[in-house]
């Protein structure tokens, strides 16, 4: 476990400072859930862990068999594309304003104040 240690930058403290900050050199707030390369399979795998989803997943599924075929599968397919693209880019939003909403509170100015 990795403690974050915040020293005052007056003289006494500088050699310790400068050990510590080699340790911890980012100070950043991070809360989104996605990156551009796991948005994807993250998002799918979240989507699967729903009971509704997963049984347009299986009716998708049992019209590729032309046994037990009963919609076309085109149209089988439409309502979990429109489930999973809706909820997708719900999320895509969600995170992006997570992104700015950490980014501002990053970049801020802070005051700190000492003894």
């Amino acid at each position: 476990n990795k403690w974050r240690i915040v020293f005052p930058n007056n003289g006494r403290q500088q050699k310790d400072w400068k050990q510590a900050s080699t340790f911890y050199s980012g100070n950043r707030m991070q809360t989104t859930k996605y990156t551009w390369f796991t948005f994807l399979p993250q998002n799918l795998f979240e989507q699967f862990h729903r009971l509704g989803n997963l049984y347009f997943f299986f009716l998708v599924v049992l019209n590729w068999f032309p046994q037990v075929e009963v919609f076309h599968r085109e149209i089988a397919m439409l309502p979990l594309i429109v489930v999973l693209l809706t909820s997708m880019i719900k999320d895509a939003v969600e995170d992006y304003r997570k992104h700015q909403f950490d980014k501002t509170i990053n970049f801020s100015k802070t005051r700190v104040y000492d003894k």
